[in-house]
């Protein structure tokens, strides 16, 4: 038989086609009058599995998180015509006490420290010895933060942004494009580009969220000798154990966000979760 001939064989009425090279038959024909049969029903997922409260997004399976950042956004950028590409990052976001602060790094291409990673993966010497270098060798660096007061007067996602800008706006080389980790500065007539978990993908923004670390981290040590008894050293501020236990028995300091939560309940902590609901429940 030549290659490609059909061939037909008849099994209970209906026929069956195969081609020599090795095609699938086909599934027989339906008798006239016969229901198509029913379709399998198909799994049906919630969106809602694709999204984790860190706000970072699941690792499929079989793959493996990126940890260490690379160039390929700046080389986009570069190749575009965008010659000096900035990396803009914040700290302190979602603390309970202290600024938000925000870095931004211009850096030489192709060149980025050793062991460059997201702050938050790094420990405090490496970090600060990454700073230091960063410090040193990027065309452009710059940071700036956003206090507790003006958190609490409007908000933090403004205070943030506002950081932010003033970071760029600090840089001594003024940049043709942004990248930004889940940011975007509409007051900015720039060309930025905004990525999710950026510090994981871009040596610059990864630079950025160093410098801030390690300055918002010595800002808070700082601050621990002027407000003692709440841990500011070792916990930066943040929400732990420790904090919570400082903030319960010595009550909110000058320094706290009056504005997060439970701080701006008028109840205060110990009573946050018995306070009246409807007025008439009151006394």
């Amino acid at each position: 038989m030549r290659n490609g001939a059909r061939r037909q064989s008849r099994t209970n009425g209906a026929v069956l086609k195969s081609r020599s090279h090795g095609a699938r038959p086909q599934p027989p024909n339906r008798r006239a009058g016969q229901a198509a049969p029913e379709a399998l029903p198909r799994k049906i997922e919630s969106y809602a599995t694709y999204f984790v409260a860190s706000g970072r997004l699941p690792v499929p399976p079989g793959m493996e998180l990126q940890l260490d950042p690379g160039w390929t956004e700046e080389r986009a950028l570069w190749e575009r015509g965008y010659r000096f590409v900035a990396g803009i990052d914040e700290v302190g976001r979602g603390c309970l006490a202290g600024p938000v602060v925000a870095g931004a790094v211009i850096l030489p291409p192709g060149w980025a420290p050793q062991g460059l990673r997201d702050s938050k993966l790094l420990d405090p010497p490496v970090r600060e010895e990454l700073a230091a270098q960063i410090r040193a060798r990027a065309i452009a660096w710059a940071v700036a933060g956003v206090d507790h007061t003006l958190i609490d007067r409007i908000n933090i996602l403004q205070a943030t942004l506002l950081a932010a800008m003033r970071a760029a706006a600090r840089l001594t080389v003024r940049p043709d494009a942004l990248i930004l980790d889940s940011l975007w500065l509409p007051a900015f007539a720039i060309h930025q580009r905004t990525l999710v978990d950026a510090d994981r993908l871009s040596v610059s923004v990864a630079a950025a969220s160093v410098v801030a670390k390690v300055y918002r981290d010595a800002l808070m040590t700082e601050e621990d000798r002027r407000f003692p008894g709440y841990g500011f050293a070792s916990h930066k501020g943040y929400s732990c154990p420790e904090h919570w236990a400082a903030i319960s028995s010595l009550g909110a300091s000058p320094l706290h966000r009056l504005s997060f939560a439970p701080f701006s309940h008028p109840a205060g902590i110990a009573e946050t979760d018995s306070m009246p609901i409807w007025p008439e429940e009151d006394g």
